[in-house]
C-alpha cells in the first residue's frame, strides 16, 4: 500500500469506554479475518494520508493490545485514560493535549468501525468553513466530526472538566457535508447491534461481488 501521501491533520480514536455491555474491548470486535475495529479505522485514516494517530484507551485496553499486538505497521501513540469514569469528553482532552502540532484532528468512536475515505476528505476539505466539522446522511448527523486548531486549543485549556462533548461543541460554529455514507451514523454498542453490523458487511461484500461479475 503506497503511504507516501501525507495530510497535515490528526485523528483521535476514543476507546476508553469499559463496554461492559458487549463483555469485551469494542475496539476488538472483528470486521472479518484481517482486521478488527481498531486496525480498520487506524487504516483508514492511513489510505487518506493522515500519519498522526492517536487512541484513547482504559488500563484493560491497554493490555488487551500488549496481548494482541495490533496488526499495522504506522507507529501509533497510545494514551491511556485512568479515570474513564469521567466520559467522553476527558478522553478527548486527553488525547489532544498529547497533540505535537497545531493542525485539524478528526475525533472517531471505536465504535464506528467503517467510514469511507471519501466521507473523511470531504470532511476534511471543509475544514476553513467553522471550528468543527460534522457529516450528515439523511439529514442525521454523525462521526467522525474534524476540529479546527482553536477549538482543539480551547478545549484543552477548558477548565471545567464535566461538559458534555456535545454541549461543549455548542459554543462554537459548525458546517455539515452531506455524505452518502450510512456507516456515520453507526454506533454499535450490544451485542444485536454488532450482529446486524456484521450482516450489514457481509451483504454489501455480496453485493460488490454481484456487481463485479
Amino acid at each position: 500500500m503506497d503511504y507516501n501521501m501525507q495530510i497535515d491533520c490528526s485523528v483521535i480514536i476514543l476507546a476508553a469506554g469499559y463496554s461492559s455491555r458487549m463483555g469485551s474491548p469494542k475496539f476488538a470486535l472483528a470486521i472479518n479475518s484481517q482486521s478488527n475495529f481498531l486496525e480498520n479505522i487506524i487504516h483508514q485514516y492511513l489510505n487518506i494520508g493522515i500519519r498522526n494517530i492517536i487512541v484513547v484507551l482504559n488500563s484493560e485496553g491497554e493490555k488487551y493490545i500488549e496481548q494482541h499486538p495490533l496488526r499495522i505497521s504506522n507507529p501509533i501513540q497510545l494514551i491511556i485514560n485512568e479515570h474513564p469514569e469521567y466520559e467522553k469528553f476527558y478522553s478527548l482532552k486527553l488525547g489532544l493535549s498529547a497533540l505535537e502540532n497545531n493542525g485539524y484532528s478528526f475525533i472517531h468512536p471505536s465504535d464506528l468501525p467503517v467510514v469511507e475515505e471519501s466521507t473523511l476528505k470531504e470532511i476534511y476539505g471543509k475544514r476553513e468553513e467553522a471550528d468543527f466539522v460534522k457529516p450528515v446522511f439523511n439529514k442525521k448527523g454523525g462521526h467522525p466530526i474534524l476540529l479546527s486548531p482553536r477549538l482543539i486549543k480551547e478545549l484543552v485549556n477548558e477548565k471545567k472538566g464535566d461538559w458534555k462533548l456535545n454541549e461543549f461543541l455548542g459554543e462554537y460554529s459548525s458546517c455539515s457535508v452531506e455524505v452518502d455514507d450510512v456507516g456515520i451514523l453507526d454506533n454499535i454498542n450490544s451485542r444485536e447491534e454488532y450482529l446486524v453490523f456484521l450482516e450489514k458487511i457481509k451483504k454489501e461484500n455480496t453485493d460488490d461481488t454481484d456487481f463485479a461479475d
